[in-house]
């Protein structure tokens, strides 16, 4: 949620996120009714309150007539107050389902446009000429399939389309990745932590995943319960409703969960294979710091994403994603984008978002230091979604005989072993 200062003092402000996020520039002046709305009606019923409190005074001291009548007059108010006090909770529940309406607040400099927009601010590495080395290229899905990898016809026969099985090398590939980005975190500073994957709709609610991504979200009705698309979520309810000391900030969480999503809005895009599916486990890094950091900290994220790429030697580019294109959460947003030989172009493997106070005011977080009580910032960073990375290295890594060689940084946690033979 947006601090409500910035509604009352700067709204030209707010219509100018809205208009770069493509969303209605209307409901700025929705809101601003509706916080008259809710002042006028407080007003009211406090001071209703006031006189009826009064009142009370002036009973105890009257007598006769004037005692009646203040009495009765007592009873009138008593009535009114009642009737003042629900009229101003209704005014600030609706003043609050408008405000949670509008996406944060986009930060200047952010680029204008939409998804189709890619504002290319940085590349890593140089895509391999496969065809120089004589090498046809195969996609993923087919050196999963030579090397005994991925499985996808048993995944579909289980679970349904979008769902696979990782087997043999596709299952060390993901152990020694999660190995290696817990190792890269921990030397990072990170607090490693399992989260639930099940969380309250009031978790899901808090981070924004229950506004633009509703359709993506898996809800469990008969217990009222989410699966989360990202470990950010739990990771930003652990603190809810909690006032965090300033000289523990900022705090770093690298978070493992599985990621389940709908995919509800790509119909008919990426079927083939593991780039686009409805489960894969992913180590999320979460962020939580003064408001004035959170800037500082984001750059750092990127900065982590993109060790992490490189260390797996992964060709990669990074984006300044377009406003129009950030999610409901998302201040400003960097995406990376690593290259896919069989596609002949990059795509998204990690994102970092700068959240600012949204989640934070949402879910009631707040920190305490020299300048009081405030609400803080929260940032997410993917470290490594494993369905991706691996697709990035099996189709990276190929060879002319169908075997993958594995990323020299993975070989301890698999052994030592340099290569995925063909079986085939």
């Amino acid at each position: 949620m947006i601090d409500p200062k910035v509604l009352r003092t700067d709204p030209d402000r707010l219509r100018r996120s809205q208009q770069a996020r493509g969303e209605s520039v209307e409901l700025v002046d929705e809101a601003m009714s509706a916080d008259d709305a809710r002042r006028r009606a407080i007003s009211s019923f406090e001071t209703t309150r006031a006189e009826q409190k009064s009142l009370g005074g002036q009973v105890a001291k009257a007598s006769g007539e004037q005692k009646a009548a203040l009495l009765a007059r007592t009873k009138e108010l008593s009535a009114k107050v009642k009737e003042l006090n629900t009229a101003a909770d209704e005014a600030n529940a609706h003043f609050e389902e408008v405000m949670k309406r509008f996406g944060n607040l986009v930060i200047d400099g952010v680029p204008v446009g939409g998804e189709d927009d890619l504002y290319v601010i940085d590349q890593v590495g140089t895509p391999r000429d496969f065809a120089a080395e004589g090498i046809t290229v195969r996609d993923h899905l087919e050196i999963g399939e030579k090397i005994g990898a991925i499985d996808m016809e048993r995944g579909a026969k289980v679970s349904g389309s979008r769902f696979y099985f990782l087997t043999g090398p596709g299952a060390l590939l993901e152990f020694a990745l999660m190995q290696h980005a817990l190792a890269m975190a921990t030397t990072w500073g990170f607090t490693p932590m399992v989260v639930p994957a099940l969380v309250k709709p009031s978790a899901m609610d808090g981070t924004g995943f229950l506004g633009q991504a509703a359709d993506d979200v898996y809800h469990l009705e008969r217990d009222d319960m989410y699966l989360v698309g990202t470990a950010e979520v739990a990771l930003a309810g652990y603190h809810a409703d909690e006032i965090l000391d300033g000289d523990t900030l900022p705090r770093h969480y690298a978070g493992f969960s599985p990621a389940y999503r709908r995919e509800a809005g790509s119909y008919g895009k990426d079927t083939r294979g593991i780039f686009r599916v409805h489960w894969f486990d992913k180590f999320e890094m979460f962020v939580y710091c003064a408001p004035e950091d959170a800037e500082a900290e984001h750059a750092k994220l990127l900065g982590y994403e993109k060790e992490f790429i490189s260390s797996l030697g992964i060709p990669f580019q990074v984006l300044d994603v377009a406003s129009g294109d950030l999610g409901l959460s998302a201040a400003r947003k960097y995406d990376c984008y690593g290259w896919v030989p069989s596609q002949g172009k990059y795509r998204e493997i990690t994102s970092t978002s700068n959240c600012t106070e949204f989640q934070a005011r949402r879910l009631n977080i707040r920190m305490r230091d020299a300048d009081g009580v405030r609400p803080l910032a929260t940032l997410n960073g993917t470290l490594c979604a494993m369905s991706r990375m691996i697709l990035m290295i099996l189709e990276n890594n190929q060879n002319a005989d169908g075997s993958v060689t594995v990323p020299e940084v993975l070989r301890p946690w698999i052994g030592g072993l340099e290569i995925f033979e063909a079986i085939n």
